[in-house]
């Protein structure tokens, strides 16, 4: 990130980011291909494989990380094109792109067995990693979807792709990734979410890189996760019970999908884990003990 970008992200305590420093760091592994990809990692134990979403980044979890530091092994991705993490090749890649990269990470980290966790947009990506017939599918314990993103990708949405498209494209030309950061965490976060969630989430999102983010919309308009689903593996859906975002309808569609049901997160908007981590945690940890 330039210096630029630093001086445009929110105010965020200094303790915030020793404590995100110290306790939930950041590495580049090199992967194949040429490629490096940004995580971050704490504990130890059965390895959690964590993707966010498309305004966010690996330090998005960090609290619901050292929630689970006792009970797992987490890993926190930054998506290609986020953070240092090399950008996919394409311009308008497809979740297959990105399952690859995250093939090429768990390759890379020598994990022979993990649960998945795909936040939002990272759950295209978790979606067609654990598809049937996927390289991944057998490596991959569990699958957890929260506030799954569906995607513009399926023909009947072709309409709406285009108009997600041009509006996410316009606002990033208008206002720039600073000016989405500053009006983030009302849409994110619901009503009732602390001061810091919301710095954590203006935080996050100062801190894209524009090119990677054009290719996530690119992802979002053309992935269509219901195509994927259901998954290879036993599955949990959550969704925040206040979500505006991913709504609990349409991540009900996500679950009938799974055959599975749909559980709601209390008192947390589309950025659960960031919002309400100790129920995300508890989630996690009972996927681990299943």
């Amino acid at each position: 990130m330039n210096d630029a970008a630093v001086m445009q992200n929110p105010a965020l305590a200094p303790s915030e980011l020793a404590r995100l420093d110290a306790r939930f760091p950041v590495r580049n592994v090199p992967v194949r291909g040429n490629a490096v990809v940004s995580v971050r990692e704490c504990g130890s134990g059965a390895a959690v494989v964590c993707l966010h979403g498309i305004g966010s980044g690996s330090a998005s979890w960090l609290d619901t990380a050292l929630l689970l530091e006792g009970a797992a092994r987490v890993i926190a991705w930054d998506a290609p094109g986020y953070g240092e993490s090399t950008p996919v090749a394409s311009t308008m890649p497809q979740a297959a792109d990105y399952a690859d990269r995250l093939h090429a990470l768990v390759d890379a980290l020598g994990l022979e067995s993990f649960v998945l966790v795909g936040h939002s947009l990272g759950a295209l990506t978790a979606a067609c990693a654990a598809r049937p017939g996927s390289p991944l599918a057998s490596r991959i314990r569990r699958l957890v979807l929260i506030s799954p993103a569906t995607g513009y990708g399926a023909p009947s949405r072709a309409e709406a792709s285009q108009r997600v498209r041009t509006q996410r494209l316009d606002t990033l030309a208008q206002v720039g990734i600073a000016g989405m950061a500053a009006q983030s965490a009302a849409r994110l976060l619901s009503s009732g979410a602390s001061e810091q969630a919301r710095q954590w989430v203006r935080w996050n999102m100062a801190r894209l890189n524009v090119s990677g983010y054009s290719q996530a919309v690119e992802l979002l308009c053309g992935g269509d996760l219901l195509a994927d689903l259901p998954p290879a593996m036993p599955v949990r859906v959550a969704c925040g019970a206040l979500d505006v975002v991913t709504t609990p309808q349409s991540c009900a569609e996500v679950a009938d999908q799974c055959g599975v049901p749909l559980e709601l997160i209390a008192s947390a908007g589309h950025a659960s884990y960031v919002e309400q981590p100790q129920a995300v945690a508890a989630l996690l940890r009972d996927v681990l003990a299943a």
